[in-house]
């Protein structure tokens, strides 16, 4: 149900920028709720995920691990507030992305549990439920959502094939992933997001 109301946030977070823009509403404080909106969905929603991860990973008669390392799931809250004040003073950001946005690391986040619930690896089982691994997965994720790598934004500016042929081929894959993959697919969908748009800056370069 999280998962579903985080979606739902996500949602209603893009199309109240969409109308915004559309019919020229936009303002400041606009600009601030919707940072404000974003660090409940994005922000405080994943890292009680995380949170909740480590509690039930901690083994039950290990009270200083149940007690004190589950709060290391809040590490994506903190990157996450970090990364919503940035966005809104870094004028670099109006046609991408530098780091990874809040909502697509959210529903990364969120998704675990559902690919922890559904999958029938044993193998995705026990990486899920192993706090060093959750730790890899926490830290990383704070570092991704600052970090310095230009990812491509979903906006359609030309309605042509041409110029939306990296999006195109992204929500392509995505989709084939999601109908075989159902849950699992969200987590390997932002990691492709994440190496098609670093692999996308190399040729870039060239």
């Amino acid at each position: 149900m999280a998962f579903y109301m985080v979606c739902l946030g996500i949602f209603f977070d893009f199309f109240d920028g969409f109308f915004a823009r559309l019919f020229k509403v936009s303002s400041p404080l606009g600009l601030q709720l919707d940072s404000l909106a974003d660090m409940v969905t994005s922000g405080v929603a994943p890292g009680y995920v995380m949170y909740t991860l480590f509690l039930k990973s901690a083994h039950p008669h290990d009270v200083i691990a149940s007690s004190f390392i589950p709060f290391i799931g809040f590490i994506v809250t903190l990157g996450s507030c970090y990364r919503l004040a940035n966005f809104n003073i870094d004028t670099r950001q109006t046609d991408s992305f530098i780091g990874l946005p809040t909502p697509a690391n959210s529903l990364f986040i969120m998704s675990l549990p559902l690919v922890i619930q559904f999958s029938d690896s044993l193998m995705i089982f026990e990486m899920l439920t192993n706090h060093w691994v959750l730790l890899g997965i926490t830290l990383c994720s704070a570092y991704i959502l600052n970090a310095e790598i230009p990812l491509f934004s979903l906006k359609v500016k030309k309605f042509n094939i041409k110029d939306n042929a990296l999006q195109i081929v992204f929500l392509v894959i995505s989709l084939i992933l999601a109908l075989l993959l159902h849950f699992t697919a969200v987590p390997l969908i932002i990691i492709f997001y994440v190496l098609l748009s670093i692999v996308n800056n190399i040729f870039l370069k060239k």
